[in-house]
């Protein structure tokens, strides 16, 4: 656990975030701080903003959004493009809002670029023309990702070999930019980003054994079968969303939609979704590892999953760290 001792970083309002890999408890944790200090949930998970994806995405229940405000949960649709700037101009706005009602903001997900952009802000890029978006996608879509690899490699190396090859998401963006601007994603990453939130920020991580966390992601596709999961990738898919959206390519989405169109039983659909949850997971650890534990002011790690069975063991040594930090 470590927090700062200067004056002037109490000055600002306090937000708390909680972070943690997919299944780790996060929503549990948040919903009980919440109702503990007076907070307002909002959502850092760039798929829960899409009001298409309930079921897959684990979005809190009417329930629990009843015991808390909840805020940014399913307020876009999927035909709709929630970029960190988006999503960060939106979050500030919630978190303002929530201040002034006397509440404590309380961000809690798993995308890290969201949380990065944030808390430190974004670099000013332009916007891409629609043409050229739409030039990338037909490229894409037609079978040509290698062609916008290799322009990739040519025009922006650096970018280019920080990109997974199957992330095409993070290539559209980088040739799109490229194509539009006539300069490197990284060449304007290296320039001034915006100025950095007015708010002082306190990171909450969980941090599950593997074990912990493989059980709980096997378990989480289950259950999200038996609520409907199926029936959800199945009016995703009559939307006919193009390959390159954010929902299109939802953990879980691809392997349940290959079996909806005959392309393996639901079993084998069911352990290839499993599978590709444990992989997000890991680059989610590795997100925070490289990015958050041992490098944030404020920070206390949970090395444990959050869950009814320990939370009267671990809650109390959360909430005891927030209200430390109060001025």
């Amino acid at each position: 656990m470590t927090a700062p001792s200067s004056s002037e970083a109490r000055e600002k309002p306090l937000a708390l975030i909680v972070a943690g890999p997919t299944a780790s408890g996060k929503s549990a944790l948040a919903l009980r701080l919440a109702e503990e200090l007076k907070g307002t949930i909002i959502n850092a998970d760039s798929l829960q903003v899409y009001r298409e994806l309930s079921i897959l995405t684990a979005r809190p229940s009417e329930e629990e959004r009843a015991r808390a405000p909840h805020r940014l949960y399913g307020v876009l649709s999927v035909q709709e493009n929630c970029s960190a700037g988006r999503w960060r101009q939106m979050a500030l706005e919630e978190m303002q809002a929530a201040r002034e009602e006397g509440r404590l903001p309380i961000l809690v997900g798993g995308t890290g670029l969201y949380l990065k952009a944030l808390e430190e802000g974004l670099y000013q890029i332009p916007p891409v023309p629609p043409e050229v978006r739409a030039e990338a996608e037909s490229l894409l879509a037609s079978g040509q990702r290698e062609r916008l690899r290799q322009d990739l490699a040519i025009g922006d190396p650096a970018t280019f070999a920080r990109i997974h090859p199957n992330d095409s998401q993070r290539l559209l963006r980088a040739w799109e930019v490229l194509r539009a601007t006539g300069r490197p994603l990284s060449q304007w990453q290296r320039e001034a980003p915006e100025a950095v939130a007015p708010w002082r920020f306190a990171w909450i991580v969980l941090l599950p054994s593997r074990e912990e966390l493989h059980t709980s992601i096997e378990r989480r596709l289950e259950v999200m079968i038996e609520k409907g999961g199926l029936e959800e990738v199945r009016r995703l898919l009559a939307l006919q969303l193009p390959q390159s959206s954010t929902a299109a390519k939802a953990v879980g989405v691809p392997e349940l939609a290959a079996h909806l169109e005959g392309a393996m039983n639901l079993a084998e659909a069911i352990k290839a979704a499993q599978a590709s949850t444990r992989r997000y997971a890991k680059r989610q650890l590795t997100w925070l590892r490289g990015q958050v534990l041992g490098r944030k002011a404020i920070l206390f790690e949970v090395r444990a999953q959050f869950s009814d069975s320990v939370s009267a063991k671990i809650f109390p040594k959360i909430l005891q760290f927030v209200l430390t930090l109060s001025p």
